[in-house]
Order: C-alpha cells, then sequence, then structure tokens
C-alpha cells in the first residue's frame, strides 16, 4: 500500500513544483529552471519513504523519461525547456535527468545494491551541487574555465566543490565510514573536475552516476 501512496505523493509533488517553477518565470527562464532541476532531486526522499520496490522507484523516472523527451522535441513542459536562441537548446539534459533517476532507482532500491542512499548521495550532487553551481557562478563575477567548449566560472565550480562535499560527508558519517572527510573531499574533487567537462548536459548523467558509483566503492 505504500508504494501507491508513494506513486500519489510523488504525482502531486512533481506537480507542486512544476506550478511553482512557472512563478520563477519572472526571473528568467533560466531561473526556473534550475529552480525544478534542484527541487525535482528532493522527490528520491519521498522514494526512500514511501518505496520498498524497485519497479514503483523506478516507474515516475521511465514515464518521465519518455515524457522529457517529448517535450524536449515539442516544447510540451515549456516551463522545463530553453529558448529559441539559446545555445544550449539541443542540449537533452532533462532527458538525461531522468535516465539517471531510472537507473539509480533500479541499481540502488534492487538487489543490486540495495541502498537507496546511495542513490541519493548521486541525485542531490546532481541536483544541488549542479544545480547551484550554475546559478551562483552566473550570480557572482569571477573567471571562467573554458574545456571541450564548456564556459564554467571558477566561482560555480568551488559551489560544486562545497556542496558535493557537504553531501558525501554527511552519507559518510552517516554510515560510520572511515575517513570519510577524506573520501568526500577526494569524490568532491574528482566530480568537480567531471561537471567541468561534461558537454551538452550530460553531466545530469556522469554527475549522479559516477557520484553513486564512487560512493559505494568507498563506503
Amino acid at each position: 500500500m505504500n508504494n501507491i501512496i508513494g506513486v500519489g505523493v510523488s504525482i502531486v509533488f512533481i506537480a507542486i513544483i512544476m506550478l511553482a517553477g512557472k512563478m520563477f518565470e519572472k526571473a528568467g527562464k533560466e531561473a526556473s529552471r534550475k529552480f525544478i532541476h534542484i527541487m525535482l532531486s528532493n522527490w528520491w526522499i519521498i522514494a526512500i519513504v514511501f518505496f520498498d520496490n524497485m519497479w514503483f522507484a523506478a516507474l515516475l523516472p521511465a514515464v518521465f523519461v519518455v515524457i522529457n523527451y517529448v517535450s524536449f522535441k515539442t516544447d510540451l513542459i515549456k516551463v522545463m525547456e530553453r529558448d529559441e536562441g539559446d545555445v544550449n537548446k539541443d542540449s537533452l539534459g532533462t532527458v538525461y535527468y531522468a535516465i539517471s533517476l531510472l537507473v539509480l532507482a533500479l541499481v540502488t532500491f534492487g538487489p543490486i545494491v540495495n541502498n537507496p542512499l546511495i542513490g541519493l548521495c548521486g541525485i542531490l550532487v546532481m541536483g544541488y551541487g549542479d544545480g547551484l553551481a550554475a546559478v551562483i557562478g552566473q550570480a557572482i563575477e569571477s573567471k571562467k574555465i573554458n574545456i571541450f567548449g564548456n564556459s564554467k566560472s571558477v566561482a560555480g565550480s568551488a559551489v560544486m566543490f562545497v556542496v558535493t562535499c557537504m553531501i558525501l560527508a554527511g552519507f559518510f558519517y552517516y554510515s560510520h565510514t572511515a575517513y570519510w572527510a577524506l573520501k568526500s573531499v577526494v569524490i568532491a574533487g574528482i566530480m568537480t573536475l567531471i561537471e567541468l567537462v561534461s558537454i551538452k548536459g550530460t553531466d545530469n548523467i556522469t554527475v549522479p552516476m559516477l557520484t553513486s558509483l564512487l560512493a559505494f566503492l568507498m563506503i
């Protein structure tokens, strides 16, 4: 029964975030997109609370892989999509986001890992680390780093490192992992570099997947 309730709560949560995202459009399209990007990562907490079956945990991410792809092609959910003329208009970032949720739900809720907190690390780093890096990186003037055509700011990369470090430190400390602080710093450094070199929205796959994999290996 909890799994069914979880699906309902998830749908309501996603709808609220999408509607709230519309309000942020007054501050600019990118502001609304980043609000949605950050806040939707909290869905994983709902999943942990309600789901004890990997198929239920994977259901909505699977649906949104399709919905997000259709929206990318047709502007179905305008609040999520970039404006015409945006240099990253051809980025499949929203689709990659849903794919990461789907894969990590199957892996960490299922028998392969059976520890959704590992998936939580990856999803929160994608949501808050990458999301806040973009927001603060645009708000604070700092030197730009250009790699593979990516233009990222030093301020944004610093935010990515700090936020990732905090998320992993909390996870490793809670899990009573030896050398938790050192491991947090190491993974945060690696993920900051990965975020720098990932192009066309692929950081929505590389960041959560690799963060979760490294957390699993180091726990």
